[in-house]
């Protein structure tokens, strides 16, 4: 009798357990609901004037994630003459191609402290542009290195010079490749008598040309001296870029970046001489030998109009934005503004304890979500929610748990686009939120 009483009482005590565990399963789970502004809060919004300002998009090293870096489409075409004489245009022109584009990036990826003013101090901040060879697409033979042979386009006149076409488009028109959507550069020669003058001086110089770089030196010449002559030849590729996405010369004062001082041109490098060993200049944007300091302000014009829905240079970048990348989830943890344009590639969480308040526009990728967990607090001030794609997103999903909900305050109105809410889960708006 007593054994049976015990295995009764053994079995009403695991019975009591497994019903306090569920018990506290079912308490701990969340409740999604899915968020949208009410009819007073929706509707076309008065654009922030962060949004303008490149100080809005100078890279926060402290949140590096929440501006993924940006990738330029390019392809390269090698202008030749007829009789092949003038330019490279075999093996030695796809190793050139590929040591310039892994030169331009590595400068990109390393950017260095100014030289001006004179032991400066100002921050040296990760430019976050890469190049990508871009072939056609669907064609699996199209590597983006392209040759052509024409005895009338193939040469580069720099300006001053009778006949000069370095501004000319003709040679782009009729040899471009996806210039919708990718930036090709036009690798060409000087004239091949004046390349072998003796008394030749013509170094590497360039053009940008809106979808176009346009770029000459003796090439020939070059890899003769050195086949690795592309590093030389790197700074001119990245000046170029950036005249495409808003610089100017940096010795110019109306460039708009006051951390871009004003110098004089006679110092190409540092060379120990009284005057140069202070005065020469490093910038991407200057004419020097090394090309390679980017400026916080620099970097911020660069960006903004890479996030410029509306500028046709932006179309030259690959839209990474508009794949769901899970292992781009960007987690919002504490209290972060965002006076910028963002195009995410992941899911948006704000966490509980986390402030996100956004001034501009944000883009979520196909699928993306934005969640605010419970504790979390989403600001939308005069934002703008969207997918900068033709996909539809998922929309603003809030959590509740343990009696608390995610919450969001609206200041302003919101615009949210192209979205679709999962039909799994209702649709729900707080009617005591701001």
């Amino acid at each position: 009798m007593k054994q049976i009483v015990k295995k009764v009482y053994k079995l009403l005590l695991f019975s009591i357990l497994i019903s306090f565990t569920q018990a506290c399963v079912r308490i701990g789970q969340p409740n999604i609901q899915w968020w949208e502004p009410a009819p007073e809060q929706a509707g076309q919004i008065t654009v922030n004037g962060c949004c303008n300002e490149q100080p809005s998009y100078q890279p926060d090293t402290l949140y590096p994630a929440h501006q993924p870096p940006r990738i330029i489409r390019i392809n390269v075409h090698w202008l030749n003459n007829s009789q092949r004489t003038a330019n490279l245009d075999d093996w030695r022109a796809v190793n050139y191609t590929r040591g310039l584009i892994h030169a331009a990036n590595y400068a990109l990826a390393n950017n260095h402290a100014m030289w001006l003013p004179y032991r400066n101090t100002t921050p040296v901040l990760p430019i976050g542009i890469q190049y990508e060879l871009t072939g056609r697409p669907g064609d699996p033979d199209d590597d983006g290195i392209y040759f052509h042979y024409d005895d009338e386009l193939y040469e580069y006149i720099h300006v001053n010079r009778p006949n000069a076409n370095y501004a000319s488009r003709k040679v782009i028109d009729t040899f471009g490749v996806q210039l919708d959507t990718v930036l090709n550069w036009f690798i060409m020669p000087y004239h091949a008598d004046s390349t072998f003058s003796p008394t030749f001086k013509g170094g590497i110089v360039g053009v940008a040309l809106g979808n176009a770089i346009k770029i000459a030196g003796p090439w020939l010449r070059l890899w003769g001296e050195n086949e690795e002559s592309y590093w030389q030849s790197r700074g001119a590729i990245n000046h170029e870029m950036g005249h495409i996405y808003g610089l100017s010369h940096a010795w110019n004062t109306e460039d708009g970046c006051a951390d871009t001082p004003r110098h004089k041109l006679s110092c190409f490098n540092r060379d120990g001489t009284p005057a140069c060993d202070t005065l020469a200049s490093n910038n991407v944007m200057d004419y020097c030998a090394l090309q390679l300091a980017w400026t916080p302000c620099q970097i911020g014009k660069v960006h903004q109009r890479m996030s410029n829905v509306y500028n046709p240079a932006r179309k030259l970048l690959k839209p990474v934005w508009c794949q769901l990348q899970p292992d781009k989830h960007v987690f919002i943890t504490d209290t972060v503004v965002w006076t910028g344009a963002k195009d995410l590639q992941g899911h948006l969480t704000v966490r509980a304890g986390g402030r996100l308040h956004i001034k501009c526009r944000v883009s979520l990728p196909p699928s993306g979500r934005l969640t605010v967990e419970a504790g979390g607090v989403l600001v939308l001030d005069n934002a703008h929610l969207h997918s900068a794609c033709e996909q539809p997103w998922q929309g603003v999903a809030m959590i509740q748990r343990e009696g608390r909900w995610g919450q969001i305050v609206v200041n302003g109105k919101v615009l949210m686009e192209n979205y679709v809410l999962p039909t799994e889960h209702p649709k729900y708006r707080d009617k005591t939120q701001n």
